[in-house]
């Protein structure tokens, strides 16, 4: 690939979505891009970004930006962190709602793997707490074709395999003609999915109680992680939780934000961490 060709790229890349995109991973960019230059009839990456450079089109830029985006993910990831969810910090926030409704927001939830594990353990393994709650799911990423896919909840063998068991597998999902698997009615209707990008003020999604931000920063530039943890901070409601995935943190982005003293990976509202824990 040639050095203007990957710098042009990853430039689009960084002020789309704020992803950084190292030179030793430079082949990942032709093996993201290479289904989408093959349908526009482009004979290579130079005559993509010349297409780009010479037409002012928005929409096929913004393309281009997710399709960029690494889209890395199965079922249950981390899923101490999402059973802890269900068994405590679900039912705490559903006792401290007067009308027993919370809100969880996956964001950038990719093809909704993420979503579709939450719901299955709120189907599963349901706490008392939990009785007749009102959890509302909404997962969001910036890609299109992603957030198609993940409100259809049509996954391939391969996406199957990882992370979901046999038994979950059958209980929750339906095999279809074409092989693949689609989710269940019931736990399609308890996820909604959305575009969203990350970068941009996410007032128009609401206020949540908690929100899953994981395997989403690692990548992104650190002006841009500081965007997005003082967008989430602003999005989180009173009490509320946001979980990074391990190794993630948010510390020294958000002077909103402090990590949360009984669970890890969670961060909470500067100034309630330690109060929580008196508590308690």
């Amino acid at each position: 690939m040639q050095e203007a060709v990957f710098n042009a790229l990853v430039d689009l890349a960084l002020n789309a979505s704020g992803q950084t995109i190292p030179a030793s991973k430079a082949y990942l960019i032709e093996a993201r891009l290479a289904h989408i230059a093959r349908r526009e009839g482009f004979g290579s990456l130079e005559d993509l970004v010349h297409c780009l450079e010479s037409r002012q089109n928005p929409v096929f830029r913004s393309e281009i930006a997710a399709a960029l985006l690494s889209r890395d993910t199965w079922f249950f990831r981390e899923p101490g962190s999402l059973e802890a969810l269900v068994r405590t910090r679900l039912p705490e926030r559903v006792a401290a709602s007067p009308a027993g409704r919370i809100r969880v927001w996956c964001a950038g939830g990719s093809t909704g793997q993420e979503a579709y594990s939450l719901a299955m353990l709120l189907e599963d393994e349901p706490p008392p707490g939990l009785a007749g709650a009102k959890v509302e799911i909404l997962s969001t990423d910036i890609c299109k074709v992603a957030t198609e896919k993940a409100r259809q909840g049509v996954f391939g063998h391969y996406e199957v395999q990882r992370g979901l068991s046999i038994q979950r597998l059958l209980k929750h999902f339906t095999r279809l003609d074409s092989g693949d698997w689609q989710a269940s009615e019931a736990l399609r209707t308890r996820v909604s999915f959305r575009l969203h990008n990350l970068l941009e003020p996410a007032a128009g999604l609401g206020k949540f109680d908690i929100i899953l931000c994981r395997n989403v920063l690692t990548e992104m530039a650190r002006s841009a992680r500081v965007r997005v943890a003082e967008s989430l901070a602003k999005q989180l409601a009173p009490g509320g939780l946001i979980l990074l995935a391990q190794g993630e943190t948010l510390h020294g982005l958000c002077d909103g934000l402090e990590p949360a003293s009984d669970i890890r990976c969670g961060w909470v509202a500067a100034g309630t961490a330690n109060a929580k824990a008196s508590a308690a």
